[in-house]
């Protein structure tokens, strides 16, 4: 992949990177297996010794005193990581669950519908969206899901026959919350990402992803990257489960960020999310996501996902969802934006950092072959059984 060049830290850390509590998670060659760490001015310190794993080390109440302790073992430079030369970096998380909120966003919403009313058919939507976007595009801005508001454009939607279970997600009272992968399967910055062979629409979702304790407290945030198959949701929103979870589809990070002074939950509030993808064709494309535009707020999301009545013993991190789905066109007019194998995915946010990635086809990308099992079994085996 011509694109595909050497990724160091100094395009990965947050633009106040010397005020933020970052947190990594990197396999480590000297320890033989994953390690939690702590990145510190370019340094990766292992915290293995505080919690054998991210999950565990999130869970303890005791967090942030634990890894302000002098004398943690200095794994190298984060450069070393990023090279080969002393491992490599992986998804910040482990154990967790990893779930999803979709149809956040107004045009997020809209986009949905047009895939509904596409049928998965690009070469259908550009029609559909110039008769729907006027109508739904001018009637969600700015109403809040749930509100007294949001149930009478449902009402006048529904007399239109313009109704759609997106937008019942999208301004109704419940979120929609689903997996969006498998609890070690995510891959992380530098790594490939996945686009299921028998897709020919579809496109990166650049996410805010809130880290949630198992007894529901935010504690920061990473980026993320809920690779879509547009087509093949469009078909019927019941292959969800197709269109999100496949192979190298769930990219997570580069690092959490815990809250802080430095990076408060009302500065989360107001993050914008960038995305530029960059083809081996010369296509490029750009976009931004603000966090201010979303229509339920990240703690009522968490709310509805982690509660009485649905517990996450290990925690869990929650992709709150875009606003961007691309339009632009790529292989040709009305046809809209799809993937090509090559193309570079940049997502990222002064405060959050970078996340990049190359696309690949699933079968194509590495193997998900080291899950929680062959987890727990490294562990042990370097001794750290007691430290899960």
């Amino acid at each position: 992949m011509a694109l595909q060049q050497a990724v160091n830290a100094s395009m990965l850390l947050p633009d106040d990177a010397d005020r933020a509590t970052l947190l990594a998670r990197v396999w480590s060659n000297r320890q033989g297996g994953p390690c939690p760490a702590l990145l510190r001015n370019g340094r990766v310190f292992d915290l293995s010794g505080v919690s054998a794993t991210m999950s565990g080390l999130l869970e303890r109440p005791d967090l942030k005193a634990g890894i302000a302790v002098d004398g943690l073992p200095d794994l190298g430079a984060m450069d070393d990581f990023l090279d080969g030369t002393a491992g490599r970096l992986l998804a910040p998380v482990d154990l967790q669950a990893v779930k999803a909120a979709g149809v956040t966003f107004a045009d997020s919403m809209l986009e949905r519908v047009i895939e509904e009313q596409a049928r998965g058919d690009s070469a259908r939507a550009q029609d559909v969206r110039a008769r729907l976007t006027p109508v739904i595009g001018d009637s969600l801005r700015g109403v809040k899901a749930g509100s007294h508001k949001a149930a009478q454009v449902k009402s006048l939607l529904q007399e239109m026959g313009l109704w759609s279970q997106y937008l019942e997600v999208g301004i109704g009272p419940d979120a929609e919350i689903f997996t969006k992968a498998q609890p070690m399967s995510a891959v992380g910055c530098g790594d490939k990402v996945g686009i299921h062979p028998i897709s020919e629409w579809n496109n990166p979702e650049p996410e805010v992803v809130l880290v949630v304790r198992s007894d529901g407290a935010i504690l920061g945030a990473t980026l993320g990257n809920d690779v879509n198959l547009r087509d093949v949701e469009g078909r019927s929103a019941l292959l969800l489960g197709k269109a999100k979870d496949n192979n190298a589809s769930c990219a997570i990070g580069p690092f959490i960020r815990l809250f802080d002074d430095a990076f408060t939950p009302d500065d989360l509030a107001r993050i914008r999310v960038s995305l530029r993808v960059e083809g081996e064709d010369g296509f490029v494309m750009t976009g931004e996501s603000p966090m201010e535009a979303i229509s339920r707020s990240p703690q009522d999301l968490v709310c509805q996902l982690l509660n009485r009545s649905h517990q996450y013993p290990d925690g869990a991190v929650l992709f709150l969802g875009t606003m961007f789905a691309p339009v632009k066109d790529r292989r040709g007019a009305g046809q809209g934006f799809t993937h090509e194998v090559g193309d570079r995915v940049e997502i990222a946010s002064p405060h959050l950092g970078r996340l990049i990635n190359w696309v690949d086809r699933t079968d194509r990308c590495p193997p998900w072959d080291f899950g929680v099992g062959a987890l727990m079994r490294n562990l042990v085996g370097r001794g750290l059984g007691e430290r899960i």
